[in-house]
């Protein structure tokens, strides 16, 4: 007897498919959705799921920080106690409404007979696609426990680069806009009224000193249309970018930039090698890795490359030769993902090969993050020490009439 089965599932283009399939049981229905090229990330029958949807809210949000901790505590606890338990126990302990409302609702949908992966799709901000797919290859392997752990050390990993590159950034920001205030307080209250002094000597000011003026009495009678014109340019800016041509050509001009593009490809790399990795250790088919880690691509470049990787290893190629063809990844990528298909090692050597790319992301990112500090410092000091110097050179020339 057949029944009807909800579905949430990605197509090949990596866009969100739901609906509804016939089917007798629920293994026959995932057998259907791949037969139509559908990737299943939830599936639950339809009666169950119309009777969940009143109660599913799903608008919570997690932070990457909260999501690894969560994993972690509910790989260890999943050990030595069943997953409703275990939940139980995180609820209560969670002392965030916010966090505390999203593991309740997890909760509640594993009461009512969900997997645990089904019952984070009642969440669906808080659980992205990729993290409960790895949840429902490790619920149907047996091996749930192994798999939350390596997701969480691939969250923390991904939040151990975030917060190194944040801090870095944090004291060159703070200089910038120190700086940039001390400049404004400069030109529009202090030039002008040291100036005037000079000016009614009936004495020409040197080149320097007049510049320095005009640029003052601009921003301080034009400075609001200038703001203005920032906010506009913003919002035009905005608005291009939600163009799909538009979007790709910009996309495509970061991954020339001398460093900003070298920074993006290393860092997708890593991700996919890191993401692709554990999915094949969760006993997911690498097809499925591609397709859903390109929904999680925000470049479009990098997107679209990745959506025409998993359409070439469909069609039965190999993902080495799809990254080589797709040109946007590094060299060692490439070389350390074919010697894994030759050797028979592939989730070996992508493991290897996110360690090696991560590691030259954040030397990377530090040795530039180290110039930028002494850069901001050089170039305030310059506008400084040019304003200052357009104060003095009056004084020097009216201190040359006057021994004259």
């Amino acid at each position: 007897m057949s029944t009807g089965f909800a579905f949430t599932a990605v197509d090949v283009a990596g866009r969100t498919r739901t609906g509804v399939v016939t089917a007798p049981d629920e293994t026959s229905a995932r057998a259907e959705l791949s037969r139509r090229r559908l990737t299943p990330v939830e599936i639950a029958p339809a009666a169950r799921a119309a009777a969940a949807a009143g109660a599913r809210k799903g608008g919570g949000r997690m932070s990457t920080g909260a999501l690894s901790l969560v994993t972690r505590q509910l790989a260890t606890l999943v050990t030595v106690s069943p997953v409703e338990e275990a939940l139980r126990t995180l609820t209560l302990q969670t002392e965030k409404p916010a966090l505390k409302a999203i593991l309740s609702n997890v909760h509640t949908g594993v009461l009512e007979g969900y997997r645990l992966s089904d019952a984070m799709g009642r969440e669906p901000k808080a659980f992205p696609p990729l993290y409960r797919a790895m949840v429902a290859a490790g619920e149907g392997s047996g091996a749930l426990s192994p798999i939350l752990e390596r997701l969480a050390e691939l969250l923390e990993r991904q939040q151990m680069i975030r917060g190194k590159v944040i801090t870095a950034l944090v004291y060159p920001a703070v200089l910038a806009i120190v700086a940039l205030g001390v400049v404004g307080v400069l030109m529009a209250f202090v030039v002008p009224r040291v100036v005037e002094q000079f000016e009614s000597m009936g004495q020409r000011l040197p080149l320097l000193t007049r510049i320095v003026i005009a640029l003052s009495e601009g921003l301080r009678d034009w400075g609001w249309l200038l703001i203005l014109l920032m906010a506009l340019g913003g919002v035009a800016a905005a608005v291009a970018m939600r163009n799909p041509d538009t979007r790709l050509k910009v996309d495509g001009w970061v991954l020339k930039a001398p460093v900003v593009g070298r920074l993006t490809r290393d860092l997708h790399a890593a991700r996919m090698a890191r993401t692709l990795s554990i999915m094949l250790a969760s006993g997911l088919p690498i097809l499925e890795g591609l397709t859903i880690t390109a929904r999680t691509v925000s470049n479009t470049v990098l997107k679209a490359s990745t959506h025409a990787m998993a359409e070439a290893v469909r069609e039965g190629g190999g993902l080495s030769a799809a990254m080589r063809r797709a040109d946007v990844f590094p060299p060692i990528l490439v070389y350390m993902t074919a010697s894994g298909e030759s050797s028979g090692r592939l989730e070996t050597m992508l493991d290897r090969a996110a360690d090696y790319l991560e590691r030259e992301f954040q030397t990377f990112t530090a040795v530039m993050l180290s110039f930028l500090e002494p850069g901001v410092i050089v170039v305030m000091g310059g506008v400084v020490a040019l304003i200052v110097l357009s104060i003095l050179l009056p004084i020097l020339q009216i201190n040359t009439l006057t021994l004259g």
